[in-house]
């Protein structure tokens, strides 16, 4: 399996990147799914599904493809509706979703959706993740879908159902029934059917309750054992002849899609487009971003604050590593200017990395892109507090022969929009007993209304993740007494917090900044 592999990537692999989604500081929805997609300490379901995990009597992966194409099954092609949506977390009622599969996978992504990234995105995700973890091809990921507020038409094709239901089924999806058969095959790879939940389906007399157990790795065995008619799937040797969905639409074109499937390269060429239409299969009224890769020269961890009489500036610029855990000689040097006045040379404000740290790479990024690890440069820069700071860059030098170059987002520089309210990280307290937020407000007045629009994970317990925004209202901090042109307030925020917006009204202009939940100093 792909752990085999790690130490062998380590001598062939090199950096190379192919043209993706542009990453134009800042970008909350392209930052967390970058994290979650190539960031080891970031991605929590990536790490469920390794080794083709399996879990009550099937795959997690299996799981979590059948959510998927449930909840894109909804989709209308020629009204441009449904899809993958997460209307699903609605439709959990009905019978075509039975079992116990559909809600443990959404508890599996219950701390994953923010107010940037939805739950829609997620399970498009856990596609991606559930087939490379069994060992299959990687899907390239886009990011953007939109959740549903409703549930979906019950429109899930069931095995019971006819061929010519299946054909206009998939027809109305948008796939044609070449593609069907391909979808099917590609799908049913990953798991087999509960009893438990199919009794009818899959009889008492199979010793393990699942009609098909799952390969060890992602592969074309399901054509194969079609084809030489060794297959045990239920679907198409089970007793009940009408529930043998599979066998149907197999042989619908006289197993011309399947014995082209028999060759592995194929298999895994039409099962990564197929596999990438059906997650980006969303409703016309959404736009996808270009597929997510690893982004180089990240910047994260920015926070500006009042501190001793001056204005501490907090910044990290990633930068993907293809060595094997080796310190790099590159060194980085944070450029600034000012947003009033003078006080900077020509050149700009300038101050060296005080840090280097490093994010392990995930799996997916060793396997696809030969990153091992990522090199995190700490900034922690005194600007002067009369003249702030208005923008940011860096300039690198490799130290390996080629000449240093500039990194200032794509030519627009990295911009701080305000300084009037920041999160004051360094007066914010993080403990056992809980977190409380302050907010630095440039204002003397105290009749500045501050709030935060919090976004927290829902219950564990509950059959379907349940996130939502509570908004926190802000009052004075007597503990904080008015300092460097700044008041401060704070609130305690709740439990199990995944981001803050704060909002607050100054001289009749308001500002937002957004704080996500890592952002504490030092990390």
């Amino acid at each position: 399996m792909r752990f085999q592999l790690f130490i062998s990537l380590a001598c062939t692999w090199q950096l190379v990147l192919g043209s993706a989604a542009v990453f134009n500081w800042p970008d909350p929805l392209l930052d967390n799914i970058d994290d979650q997609l190539y960031v080891d300490r970031f991605s929590p379901i990536s790490f469920a599904t390794l080794e083709c995990a399996g879990r009550d009597l099937t795959t997690v992966a299996a799981q979590w493809m059948r959510l998927a194409f449930h909840d894109f099954a909804t989709h209308d092609s020629e009204a441009g509706t449904g899809g993958l949506d997460a209307s699903i977390v609605f439709e959990l009622d009905r019978p075509q979703n039975i079992g116990m599969g559909q809600r443990r996978t959404l508890v599996d992504f219950l701390n994953s959706p923010t107010e940037y990234v939805g739950m829609a995105d997620m399970i498009a995700m856990g596609v991606v993740s559930a087939v490379f973890g069994c060992g299959g091809p990687v899907i390239p990921f886009r990011a953007g879908r939109i959740d549903a507020t409703e549930a979906g038409p019950e429109t899930v094709p069931e095995p019971q159902q006819n061929l010519t239901s299946h054909i206009d089924a998939f027809k109305r999806m948008g796939f044609n029934e070449t593609e069907m058969i391909g979808l099917l095959a590609c799908g049913h790879v990953l798991g087999g059917v509960r009893q438990a939940d199919f009794p009818l389906i899959v009889t008492p007399n199979l010793p393990t309750g699942v009609a098909f157990q799952a390969p060890v790795t992602f592969n074309n065995s399901i054509v194969h054992e079609y084809l030489d008619s060794t297959t045990i799937n239920v679907l198409e040797v089970g007793p009940n002849i009408t529930t043998r969905s599979d066998l149907r639409i197999f042989s619908s074109d006289g197993n011309v899609t399947m014995k082209r499937l028999a060759s592995a390269d194929v298999f895994n060429q039409e099962c990564t487009s197929l596999f990438e239409r059906m997650i980006n299969t969303v409703p016309s009224t959404v736009t996808l971003t270009d597929p997510v890769e690893p982004i180089n020269y990240k910047v994260s961890g920015t926070m500006l604050y009042p501190r001793d009489g001056s204005l501490a500036f907090l910044a990290t610029l990633r930068i993907l590593d293809s060595s094997f855990f080796e310190k790099p000689n590159t060194t980085v040097t944070m450029f600034w200017k000012e947003r009033q006045g003078t006080f900077c040379p020509e050149a700009g404000c300038s101050v060296e990395s005080f840090q280097l740290d490093y994010d392990i790479a995930s799996l997916m990024a060793l396997d696809t892109y030969g990153i091992f690890q990522m090199d995190l440069f700490r900034f922690n820069a005194t600007i002067d507090l009369n003249t702030s700071i208005s923008h940011f860059w860096f300039v690198v030098d490799p130290k390996n022969g080629s000449a240093p170059f500039i990194v200032d987002n794509h030519g627009a520089n990295f911009t701080i929009d305000q300084d009037v309210v920041l999160y004051d990280a360094g007066r914010s307290s993080f403990t056992n007993s809980g977190t409380v937020m302050v907010v630095a407000v440039k204002d003397d007045s105290g009749n500045t209304s501050v709030t935060a629009n919090t976004m927290v994970s829902g219950n564990p317990l509950a059959p379907w993740p349940v996130n939502g925004t509570v908004t926190t209202n802000f009052a004075l901090d007597a503990s904080h007494p008015p300092a460097d042109g700044y008041t401060f307030y704070s609130s305690p925020i709740p439990e199990k917090v995944l981001s803050n917006t704060i909002h607050a009204t100054v001289a009749g202009t308001a500002h937002s900044v957004w704080v996500p939940v890592l952002q504490v100093p030092g990390i």
